[in-house]
């Protein structure tokens, strides 16, 4: 690196391929990539000095709050180091748009188009505002990601205005006369559109998320220049310099659905084959009055390097604990749209996704049922019914899409598999004995 080069810090706690992809374009860009870490990251106060190691001159927000288990401390240390180092995606910003209803009310006062939405806190307020919204409607959590805390929902299913300990709130189903589902995702750098991708639902599923299955197709050429400014005024009206903004369309328009301040973009490169990552790194450089030459930039959005940076923090342990720890069974709470249960479950980190039981689904609202994901059998692969569900345990909580399977005569009517439990250490010699809630079963 040169003298003119600029310390570009990704502040990142979640090993992510865009958090690598960053800090590789940073680097190709001639600059100096940091990843900040929790293994590395240290803020001291000394008098009225701020001291940050390793230090930087610019920061890129990549905290990702949606889950965070605690996401206010999250925001507390990324706005510690934005008294002090610029920083894009401002902290605040980030934790605005991450909060579905605060987005919505942002927009909405910017003039942002979105579909009918009602946030009521009480179980009568939610059964009085419900019929306004048709016979069929979307009830969402309030903070959620890839899908997850989204339910369609009927008319006459019985809602309360919380899932677990999460607020929920109603909103508009809006979709157009065509075959197959479609949203649009634009990426919005710096007030620029940098790419956009129609997002299509896999079978038997209407969430159009990459992480549920769904295809996608390059739309930049596509939009129309109405969009293209709905996008980037939803973008600013929460305050983010890097936003994916998900619209869905119908009859009278495209309408903003949320505004995504750390959004993945391995999609929107299999779309379109440019990736926002260089563009993001320029805006960071540039930021504090560094160089970029910008034909290095278009050259470099033709790949998606996320391969393991060279700037990746040494291995050592956290700052603050160990990983919590659960033991081979445990007290599971358990969330639909109607009810929470409190059972037994056992940890089964063999299985990728956590197993639920029929019943215990049925008692909780965890409907309605998707057919989403498969296993291997003997004679090739089979479709399996999932729920969302949201699973509470050893003081944490999860939106995941468990598995339905008959479990009756079972002991443990959930499983909890490796989407619980990847941030856990499993004691095996620990086992839960308390009371639990098996009024469920009929």
């Amino acid at each position: 690196m040169d003298d003119n080069s600029v310390r570009v810090g990704v502040l990142s706690f979640h090993d992510s391929k865009e958090s690598k992809a960053i800090c590789n374009a940073v680097e190709e860009l001639g600059h100096e990539p940091v990843w900040l870490r929790e293994n590395n990251i240290l803020l001291r106060f000394t008098d009225d000095s701020f001291v940050l190691e390793p230090d930087v001159d610019v920061v890129i927000n990549r905290l990702l709050l949606s889950t965070a288990t605690q996401p206010v401390e999250a925001v507390g240390i990324a706005n510690a180091i934005a008294r002090f180092r610029p920083m894009v995606n401002d902290p605040d910003a980030a934790a605005l748009a991450s909060h579905k209803i605060a987005a919505a009310a942002a927009m909405v006062a910017a003039g942002v188009p979105i579909p009918k939405t009602a946030l009521a806190m009480g179980t009568t307020t939610v059964g009085r505002i419900g019929p306004t919204f048709g016979e069929e409607f979307v009830y969402k959590t309030i903070v959620g990601t890839h899908g997850g805390g989204a339910w369609k929902v009927r008319q006459n299913d019985l809602l309360t205005g919380t899932v677990g300990t999460r607020r929920a709130f109603l909103q508009e189903l809006v979709r157009a006369d065509r075959e197959r589902t479609r949203d649009l995702r634009v990426y919005v750098v710096d007030g620029t559109v940098v790419g956009a991708m129609y997002r299509y639902a896999d079978e038997e599923e209407w969430r159009t998320n990459v992480a549920r299955g769904g295809s996608v197709e390059d739309a930049t050429d596509a939009l129309s220049a109405t969009v293209e400014d709905t996008a980037t005024t939803a973008a600013s009206a929460v305050g983010l310099d890097c936003a994916g903004v998900d619209l869905i369309e119908n009859e009278d328009g495209w309408y903003v659905l949320e505004v995504n301040p750390t959004a993945g973009f391995r999609g929107l490169f299999r779309a379109t084959g440019r990736s926002p990552a260089p563009v993001i790194a320029k805006v960071a450089v540039e930021r504090v009055g560094g160089a970029v030459d910008d034909e290095l930039v278009e050259r470099l959005r033709a790949t998606l390097d996320d391969s393991v940076p060279s700037c990746v923090p040494s291995e050592g342990e956290p700052i603050g604990n160990d990983a919590p720890v659960v033991g081979l069974t445990e007290r599971v709470v358990v969330s639909g749209t109607t009810d929470t249960k409190s059972v037994a479950g056992r940890a089964e980190p063999v299985n990728a996704r956590t197993r639920i039981d029929l019943q215990l689904a049925a008692a909780i609202g965890a409907g309605p049922i998707q057919v989403g994901t498969t296993d291997s059998v003997e004679n090739g692969r089979r479709r399996r019914p999932v729920v969302d569900v949201v699973v509470g345990v050893a003081g944490t909580e999860r939106t995941v899409d468990a598995i339905v399977e008959d479990r009756a005569g079972e002991q443990y009517p959930i499983l909890l598999g490796r989407d619980v439990l990847a941030e856990f250490r499993i004691d095996v010699a620990s086992r839960y004995g308390g009371r639990i809630d098996e009024s469920f079963e009929e």
